[in-house]
């Protein structure tokens, strides 16, 4: 039997498709169901507050930029900038205690945690706060004897914003140490030892071996832990630090707009937490690398695929027959 050209009479057999199995997607109707349902929620919601007659949303818009609150939102960042990082070095330090072997400076930082984590925030803060009621002035000299250096009244030393610093520094600082020693307990102790092998001191194997890898576990909690800061400056209002809530609420109580003003505070938080959620996420992409072969899209190169894939493609190449020739 040999191969011959159609020319000189070959037959030609095509494969038939008919027995292909055909993938029918399976039908989940639930999904729509529900997707209506909560749209329709949601569009109820919208429209109840939209025609709220007890809403006066002019003034939301008339106080959403009034310089009071901006001098409140201008207090609030700067209230949670220098918390966060005061905190955070005080962190460090607290971790580092808590995993040294030396047993009075694990148990020291084991108190201090144990302590400002069991006690409300709130509570913290009018502590600090009244803290004049405590000691009428703070003294520096020798314990025990009348000899005195230095003295201030603790009332002008330790005023309403100093307090409120240092209430929410101390406090986040108990949590931030147990994130930093987390972070720094899921490295691999192998790490530690091959960076001695190769004569690196202990802090560049720190700096360069150890806390990349950990800054990988610090992050997200951190990210989280500084907007939880940021929310809980308006904790604030208790002693009279005048940062955003505390400016909104002396505003309404002028002008009896409670709501609305609760609604302008509403609204900056919403930006500031959405402005601070962007460098934490890069942060993350950054000191995610090595651990993922291909690390998620950000948000622009969705955006930048998604507008790709409507572009239209090249047409497809033409289906070809497979014919096979069997001379006679």
């Amino acid at each position: 039997m040999s191969a011959q050209t159609p020319a000189s009479g070959a037959q030609a057999f095509e494969f038939s498709t008919e027995d292909d199995i055909v993938a029918v997607p399976l039908r989940r109707p639930w999904r729509w169901v529900s997707a209506i349902l909560v749209l329709l929620l949601l569009s109820w919601f919208i429209v109840t507050v939209a025609t709220n007659p007890n809403l006066d949303f002019a003034a939301v818009g008339e106080f959403l930029f009034d310089p009071r609150i901006l001098s409140g939102v201008g207090l609030t960042i700067l209230i949670t900038v220098v918390s966060m990082v005061v905190s955070t070095l005080l962190a460090v330090v607290i971790a580092a205690m808590r995993l040294s072997s030396n047993p009075v400076l694990s148990s020291v930082s084991w108190f201090y945690v144990w302590a400002f984590r069991g006690t409300p925030q709130l509570v913290q803060i009018v502590l600090w706060g009244y803290l004049g009621l405590l000691f009428d002035k703070l003294r520096l000299g020798i314990p025990l004897t009348d000899i005195e250096f230095w003295s201030i009244d603790t009332n002008t030393l330790i005023t309403p914003l100093v307090a409120g610093l240092l209430a929410l520094t101390l406090n986040q600082a108990a949590y931030s140490s147990e994130i930093v020693r987390a972070g720094m307990m899921s490295v691999d102790e192998g790490q530690r030892e091959a960076a001695f092998s190769l004569g690196m001191s202990p802090i560049y194997t720190f700096r360069r071996v150890l806390l990349p890898q950990a800054m990988r576990v610090i992050i997200p909690p951190m990210g989280n832990e500084l907007i939880s800061m940021l929310k809980n400056t308006s904790l604030l209002s208790v002693i009279a630090v005048m940062e955003l809530y505390t400016q909104a609420q002396v505003i309404s109580s002028s002008n009896l707009k409670q709501v609305e003003l609760l609604i302008v505070v509403s609204a900056w938080y919403l930006f500031l937490t959405s402005v601070l959620s962007v460098p934490q996420y890069y942060l993350e992409r950054r000191f995610g690398r090595g651990t993922t072969r291909n690390l998620p899209p950000t948000p622009f190169q969705r955006i930048k695929a998604a507008l790709n894939s409507r572009k239209p493609g090249p047409e497809p190449a033409p289906a070809t027959t497979v014919t096979t020739v069997i001379g006679e």
